[in-house]
């Protein structure tokens, strides 16, 4: 302790001023600072909340503080050399040639939509009124940017113990404007991808993968988010890592690269990085548009964009936890595991998840599906776990159709292989070719096995469970 009180007394900080080579004392100073953080955060962190297991949470340490630190010394305020790195770790680490941060997963879902109407891809770019094949038992941001872009959502249902889309109806809501897919793996469980590969070759569709769940799932040996044309990624506190807000897009293709590059820093056409001129070598030599010859690059606009960057203090963090990802991955495969086999002779009362087949589910979340005809409900189930101080959570929306902004606007849909249908004239006769989503909604909940969640906490959990099913004789 006392090494630490004296790292800087006053005798060492008049020694530090009379260095003269600046990277040293950068260097010296960095790392007293660095070894101070450390010692606040072993001595004053918050301890964990063991009355409440909640369903999600973050997992950091002395490393996150260390490299936030060093992003914040280096006082670059927008995405810089920790961002570089960021990028080029998470595509090496799925195994992609590009991935572009972004400020949050949403943001992600909304570039991989929007580049997809660009101009530059000719005549397989998505037009006003094209057809996006999808899933409304999910996360709503998988579906605004279909909406926000002028296409028209078309929905179809999904399996209960996996919770992914239903392979079998998605040829049957084909039409001649059908020209995309776009559905997450649902809580990290992998669909069937080979299959919507097969469908999305044989129609000419884009695919897009909505992988923000599912960071370290598998399927047939790869890593999730490699197999669509784009694929998205969050990093918000609840994901298997996190930089408090953010996201990124990935894909494998140099000019769906550069058109989401593109929507992310404001529609430019310039490819520069913040802080760099004249990457091309030919900033003043353009010819675009109706724009004079010779027009600055770097106030070209290609397209209707956004800022949707992030800061280079995220990507600091976003690195350390990138380095703990495969146990993070590891740990939510054996809670999943753990509660699978605590719940499993409760099967009487509840359908337990199931893996889609060839896959390795990096687990966001253990649904729990109630089976029919029980003396109890949903509510009665989770009101009485957050009680006893288990968090649960919704599959997300539930079915999507019956939230406020779908009945309560005149949004153009299509369910399976039915016509043109405005959102707020869906009746029960609509909603009823959607079975299996409303089972979620009515029926449906997830609990936790992020890294936090202990063993014994799961022991609680299955206590708690089996208690509840007791009161019921």
């Amino acid at each position: 302790m006392e090494n630490y009180l004296n790292l800087l007394n006053e005798e060492k900080i008049k020694n530090l001023k009379d260095i003269k080579d600046k990277d040293k004392l950068d260097k010296i100073l960095r790392n007293n600072i660095k070894q101070l953080a450390k010692l606040y955060f072993q001595l004053c962190k918050k301890e964990k909340n063991k009355d409440y297991i909640p369903p999600s949470g973050k997992v950091l340490d002395e490393e996150e503080v260390y490299n936030m630190i060093e992003a914040s010394l280096d006082m670059w305020l927008t995405a810089g050399r920790f961002n570089d790195e960021f990028e080029k770790k998470i595509a090496d680490f799925l195994g992609v040639k590009y991935a572009l941060t972004t400020n949050s997963g949403s943001s992600a879902n909304l570039l991989a939509i929007s580049s997809l109407t660009s101009y530059k891809l000719g005549e397989r770019k998505l037009k006003e009124g094209d057809e996006v094949i999808t899933v409304a038992a999910g996360f709503p941001t998988t579906i605004a940017p279909i909406i926000q872009n002028n296409l028209i959502p078309v929905f179809v249902d999904v399996e209960i113990e996996t919770y992914n889309i239903d392979v079998n109806q998605v040829e049957e809501s084909i039409t001649e404007k059908t020209k995309a897919i776009f559905v997450a793996h649902t809580l990290g469980n992998p669909f069937n991808v080979d299959k919507v590969l097969e469908i999305a070759q044989k129609y000419n569709l884009w695919v897009i993968e909505d992988n923000c769940d599912a960071l370290g799932s598998t399927y047939n040996g790869k890593f999730t988010g490699t197999f669509g044309h784009i694929s998205t990624l969050s990093f918000y506190p609840a994901h298997h890592i996190t930089i408090g807000e953010g996201g990124a897009v990935l894909t494998n293709d140099y000019e769906l690269y550069k058109i989401i590059m593109s929507f992310r820093d404001w529609g430019r056409d310039c490819w520069c990085p913040p802080g760099k001129d004249n990457s091309c070598g030919r900033r003043f030599k353009w010819k675009l548009g109706k724009l004079p010859k010779g027009y600055d690059h770097k106030y070209t606009y290609s397209h209707l964009g956004y800022n949707l960057k992030i800061t280079d203090w995220q990507a600091a963090l976003g690195l350390a936890q990138l380095n703990k990802l495969p146990k993070f991955v590891q740990k939510r495969k054996e809670n999943f595991k753990l509660i699978y086999e605590g719940l499993k002779d409760l099967e009487k009362y509840f359908i337990l998840p199931k893996a889609t087949e060839k896959s390795d589910p990096s687990w966001f979340g253990f649904p729990i599906t109630l089976r029919e005809n029980l003396p109890f409900s949903k509510l009665d189930l989770i009101k009485y776990l957050e009680r006893n101080k288990i968090g649960t959570r919704q599959l997300f929306a539930g079915n999507i159709l019956r939230q406020p902004i779908f009945t309560e606007s005149s949004i153009k849909l299509r369910i399976r292989d039915s016509g043109i249908i405005i959102s707020n004239e869906l009746s029960e006769e609509h909603y009823r070719l959607l079975p299996n989503t409303e089972k979620i909604m009515n029926d449906t909940f997830w609990i936790g096995v992020w890294p936090g969640v202990e063993a014994e906490d799961i022991m609680y959990i299955i206590d708690t469970f089996k208690k509840f099913i007791r009161s019921y004789g």
